[in-house]
């Protein structure tokens, strides 16, 4: 009795001391709960049958810098953000049926980024850490290196397949893991002609925007990096103390334009909204001189959403009916919110990414679509700390440092928030660590925080998805897409042709079948 006592006694001081944000379910407290929980999954996975045909449509989703961690505290946010404690949500990608990991490394760095590796999940070929589309052969910045070491993407083989292709991201659409759908550089940084190095330009090489418009015809490109694709003494249309990059003078969007019918250059919200998809075969949107803006600072009024410029794109390209590859990132505005030690901007980034995922879905048919949600690498972010069930993300452990001080569960490794002062860290609140411009404490100071070495996770569905399994070289995403579409070097894959079954999206199902339950001849 007296032993019984005593856990009532400490179990009342954890709940006295702990500052509870949640209250637990009564359901929760019992077995039954958890078993039928178990139950529903075994059921569910004895269920999962493989989709043997060929995809007629991929969309690749890409998490710039998503590791296992973002992903996990993006879950808690986005239940946080629906007034839920959080830990019980899922995300869109985490009801994926298939799962792998991914090994990230570059050829010549254990830590990776993102140009060598969207080489990799693009091409099929792993690369060097700063150059795309090439492969190892090339040095970084050694442009004469490039010629007969180039390597085609998917998106440059399902084009020539006749499938309809388009890119969505929230950074410029020259950055590096767009970037390899259509360029062959040996330096990610060579946006504008205006970037090249004098080797360079004596061997030739051609900048990432001249790549964009010249190498493959892209049908939908949506994002930012205006500024790289006019000449220097062109005023930009937003910010009038902008102006272009270029040095050769050209124009890059009215060059793009030429010879294309039903097509349309937008640079707003307003006149974004008002493109037909029906009307509209080819559509390039760039929303900001460089990248778009971070989610949490959108102006909804002049750029568009990550899902709304996915939306557009797969009304626009769905019109083909040899079906479609479409690129999304949300990639690099995750990465830039780790870069600059900021959660918060980071973790919001990964929500949007989400319903970005969740409206695909409604918009295709998992019978003739794969659809992959993948991350290039991971970052030094760590989530973790003594908290209670429903703590914010962006809150404080319940337990305090050595030194007596509070500290969030989300921290850094390294990065622009390492602060020592007087010899000490700063003590910290939850009403400062949820602001949108704080930065997490960091171990070692660096003016950006770094990547991760760890693997990443890839979610899959759809045709040929169970591919997707173990742990497998990044290289591999790349082989998966191009087997599971029948596109080159796979173009003799032999897969059944696409379920047509698929032609039908969800949402339009359901419509259906609600008709025909109101139907006076329904029974």
């Amino acid at each position: 009795m007296a032993q019984r006592h005593k856990l009532l006694l400490a179990g009342l001081l954890i709940f006295i001391s702990v500052p509870w944000t949640w209250c637990v379910s009564e359901e929760e407290l019992h077995a039954s709960y958890w078993n039928n929980k178990g139950r529903e999954a075994l059921h569910t996975a004895m269920n999962v049958q493989p989709n043997n045909h060929q995809a007629k449509n991929v969309i690749l989703f890409l998490g710039d810098g998503m590791g296992i961690p973002t992903v996990t505290a993006a879950r808690i946010l986005k239940g946080q953000l629906a007034g839920q404690s959080g830990e019980e949500t899922s995300l869109v990608m985490d009801t994926f049926p298939h799962l792998a990991l991914s090994k990230t490394y570059n050829v010549d760095q254990q830590m990776p980024d993102s140009a060598g590796t969207a080489t990799a999940y693009l091409c099929g070929v792993k690369a060097n850490y700063g150059t795309m589309g090439v492969t190892a052969a090339t040095p970084r910045s050694n442009c004469k290196a490039t010629y007969g070491n180039e390597v085609n993407s998917v998106l440059y083989r399902a084009k020539k397949a006749g499938k309809s292709v388009g890119i969505v991201t929230t950074t410029r659409v020259q950055h590096a893991s767009p970037g390899a759908n259509y360029a062959h550089t040996a330096n990610r940084n060579w946006y504008s002609d205006s970037d090249l190095t004098s080797e360079a330009v004596r061997n030739g090489c051609r900048d990432i925007a001249y790549q964009l418009i010249k190498n493959v015809e892209i049908d939908v490109i949506l994002g930012g990096g205006r500024q790289y694709m006019f000449p220097s003494n062109m005023q930009d249309p937003e910010y009038p103390t902008y102006t272009g990059d270029r040095l050769d003078g050209q124009n890059l969007v009215s060059e793009w334009l030429k010879n294309k019918k039903k097509s349309k250059y937008v640079w707003n919200k307003a006149d974004f909204d008002a493109v037909n998809p029906a009307t509209t075969d080819f559509l390039m949107g760039l929303f900001e001189p460089k990248d778009c803006r971070y989610e949490l600072e959108r102006d909804p009024s002049m750029d568009p959403s990550l899902t709304e410029m996915m939306e557009k794109a797969i009304k626009i390209l769905s019109k083909n009916p040899k079906g479609f590859y479409l690129f999304v990132e949300d990639n690099g505005r995750i990465d830039h919110g780790h870069h600059g030690g900021r959660a918060i901007r980071a973790l919001h980034e990964a929500v949007e990414l989400d319903r970005a995922v969740g409206r695909a879905a409604e918009l295709t048919s998992v019978l003739d679509t794969l659809s992959v949600v993948t991350a290039d690498h991971s970052h030094v972010f760590a989530f973790g700390g003594y908290s209670a069930r429903g703590n914010s993300v962006l809150g404080l452990s319940r337990s305090l440092g050595t030194d007596n001080k509070h500290f969030t569960t989300a921290v850094y490794g390294n990065g622009p928030g390492y602060e020592i002062t007087n010899g000490t860290r700063p003590d910290m609140n939850e009403s400062v660590s949820s602001d949108k411009d704080y930065r997490q404490q960091a171990t070692v100071p660096l003016d950006s925080e770094t990547h991760g070495i760890e693997d990443v996770a890839i979610f899959a569905k759809g045709p040929m998805s169970h591919l997707f399994h173990g742990v497998q070289e990044q290289s591999y995403i790349a082989h998966v897409i191009a087997y599971a579409a029948c596109l080159e070097p796979y173009d003799n894959c032999r897969l059944p042709p696409p379920n047509h079954a698929g032609a039908i999206s969800p949402s339009l199902l359901l419509l259906l079948l609600g008709l025909l339950l109101l139907s006076p001849y329904s029974v």
